[in-house]
């Protein structure tokens, strides 16, 4: 029977934060991350009491 081979890389594997970070900077992702955060902004402002100012009198 021939031994078992290991396959070692030369860089560690990466943390979740880490991969995560990664992605969100990547400029690949730009209009998807920006898309994102204003559909939050959009979403915390409709949910607050400033978006009552919108509402006819």
């Amino acid at each position: 029977m021939a031994p078992n081979q290991r396959i070692v890389s030369g860089r560690p594997q990466k943390g979740f934060f880490s991969a995560a970070y990664e992605e969100v900077t990547n400029p690949e992702n730009t209009t998807i991350v920006r898309s994102i955060l204003v559909f939050g902004a959009g979403v915390a402002f409709f949910y607050s009491s400033l978006g009552e100012l919108l509402l006819p009198p």
